[in-house]
């Protein structure tokens, strides 16, 4: 009886497939699965898209980069912010400097005016490359990121997992404002290799150390002391109030005789 039940069971979902099958028009095209080669080009520009162009061998982040970074700072004695009270302290006292906006550089809205500013030498470095990459393409460059502090940089971490850590020989270069983060989002590929081309240039000359970080859209630029820069470059502390002009003082008359 059991093997009876089974094989009326069978019969059952066998008949309805066959009968599927039997009712198919003869001109019903057929669907072919993709070829292997086929899903990996799609998967390749896929990757193309997110990340963007192959990162350049002198611009890939790693571990040593970061550990260079942070002996840059400690070298150059430089302090990493804590929270925004030590941050506008360094601001009014002109160690940090704003950033300008100009035609050839521009600030993402989102920053707010307090994290607009850097190292003397880290706003002269950005103020350069964006004059000659307006020469070049008539365009301006954007920055997305400068000055940060430990504070910020620890809320960063929570959603961002990509973000350095706020202490420790690794910790982010954003601390002590020597570095710049320039969004590659909307750069042509042409554009995008002339200022990566720039970028190993610098670094070739030891006064810069960069990253291209791929799913952040920027590039990552820590710019060293070395980076000639103005000696009485402008900060809010050296504008000075024009002093008042002196009275006149009435001339002295002899007496009358």
């Amino acid at each position: 009886m059991r093997r009876f039940c089974l094989f009326v069971l069978s019969a059952l979902v066998v008949l309805p497939v066959e009968a599927s099958v039997r009712n198919v028009p003869h001109g019903t095209p057929t669907r072919h699965l993709a070829s292997s080669h086929h899903h990996r080009r799609r998967a390749r520009l896929r990757r193309l898209r997110y990340y963007g162009p192959p990162v350049a061998p002198e611009l890939r982040g790693s571990r040593d980069s970061l550990l260079k970074q942070n002996s840059e700072i400690d070298q150059a004695g430089l302090q990493r912010i804590e929270d925004d009270v030590q941050l506008q302290q360094l601001e009014e006292r002109g160690v940090l400097v704003p950033i300008q906006e100009t035609q050839y550089l521009v600030l993402n809205p989102s920053l707010k005016e307090n994290r607009r500013y850097a190292r003397p030498w880290a706003a002269q470095f950005i103020d350069d490359l964006g004059r000659e990459f307006y020469e070049k393409f008539h365009r301006s460059i954007e920055v997305n990121s400068a000055v940060r502090t430990a504070e910020q940089q620890r809320k960063l971490m929570r959603h961002n997992h990509n973000a350095a850590p706020a202490e420790g020989e690794i910790a982010s270069s954003h601390l002590a404002g020597t570095t710049i983060d320039i969004a590659k989002r909307g750069l042509t590929r042409k554009q995008h290799k002339w200022i990566a081309d720039y970028l190993a240039e610098m670094k070739k000359q030891d006064v810069i150390e960069p990253e291209e970080e791929r799913r952040q859209a920027c590039f990552h630029v820590m710019v060293s002391q070395r980076y000639p820069y103005p000696v009485a470059i402008q900060t809010k502390a050296t504008v000075t109030p024009v002093a008042a002009e002196p009275e006149p003082v009435p001339p002295v008359l002899p007496p009358q005789q």
